[in-house]
């Protein structure tokens, strides 16, 4: 059958039975689409039958010839190995050639984050203004922060799941796992306050635009790159590095990495370690400031 058609039922399963996200269905939309321009080009093949291992390969080193990142094909050989677990399933191919394919090896890039002292001067000293809106901003950037949650999990936070009676919110995270993650006095104030000035908009989800309506992530994402670019020159300024912040933060003062893989919603650990690097990145500075022989 086509391949296109065996594609279209792949983004239909993963959204309405996997339930990825729509980051996740973008990417593996544009790997598929990339990957079968390649395959029409270059060999003429239009059916799931023909493809074999080598002219996945051969497709993987066309992207290397382009230049592109070991990390970005990385990804595309992930989407192809989920694409044929796929088909597997349905009995539609009856082999896996993604089990011939090695992935190129990468570069360990640490995570980005924003120093303490910055952090502060964002938080403590920044104007955001007492309208709507200025409450709203200052909340998404604080809850980012004391947190850790993801942007889809900020967006998608109902006003019902924020308990300021035990100071948490319920976070509904990747593959619909909810966990708890705590919040401070301080917070909850915050949330108080904003709540009351939402009062009268009567929506299910805390963080709403002036009509009421849901935020959505392009909106947020400019929220925080306005702001961050008041006090850092850094590449990156998304909310994705909020939560690296978040992490980061926490384990420089202690706190157990097991902790933090809870509260940032980790399927496993590994993922979590990631942030011990920075970690040490820090003490390695630190000794050679102090040390006589540093």
């Amino acid at each position: 059958m086509n391949i296109e058609t065996h594609k279209n039922e792949f983004l239909e399963f993963a959204r309405f039975e996997k339930r990825f996200s729509n980051h996740t269905l973008v990417a593996y939309s544009n790997d598929l689409n990339q990957f079968i321009t390649y395959l029409n080009s270059t060999y003429e093949i239009k059916n799931t039958e023909e493809i074999n291992h080598t002219i996945i390969r051969s497709w993987i080193v066309s992207l290397m010839e382009q230049k592109i990142s070991p990390r970005s094909v990385n990804r595309k050989i992930t989407t192809l190995k989920t694409f044929y677990k796929y088909l597997l399933r349905q009995n539609i191919a009856t082999e896996n050639p993604m089990l011939k394919i090695l992935s190129p090896k990468t570069s360990k890039r640490l995570p980005a984050f924003v120093e303490k002292e910055k952090m502060d001067t964002l938080l403590d000293d920044t104007v955001f203004g007492d309208d709507f809106d200025g409450q709203r901003n200052k909340l998404i950037l604080e809850l980012f922060y004391a947190t850790g949650i993801r942007l889809s999990e900020l967006i998608n936070l109902k006003q019902a799941n924020v308990d300021l009676y035990l100071c948490q919110i319920k976070v509904l995270g990747k593959r619909n796992k909810e966990r708890i993650v705590p919040f401070n006095t301080i917070l909850k104030e915050q949330i108080q306050q904003y709540i009351t000035a939402k009062a009268n908009l009567n929506n299910e989800f805390l963080f709403v635009n002036k009509e009421g309506k849901q935020l959505y992530e392009k909106f947020v994402y400019r929220i925080v790159n306005t702001y961050l670019s008041q006090i850092t020159t850094a590449d990156k300024k998304s909310p994705h590095v909020l939560r690296h912040t978040f992490a980061t933060h926490m384990l420089n003062n202690g706190a157990d990495l097991n902790a933090i893989k809870e509260l940032l919603g980790h399927a496993n650990l590994s993922a979590t370690q990631v942030y011990t690097h920075n970690t040490v990145e820090k003490l390695k500075n630190i000794h050679e400031q102090a040390h006589p022989k540093g």
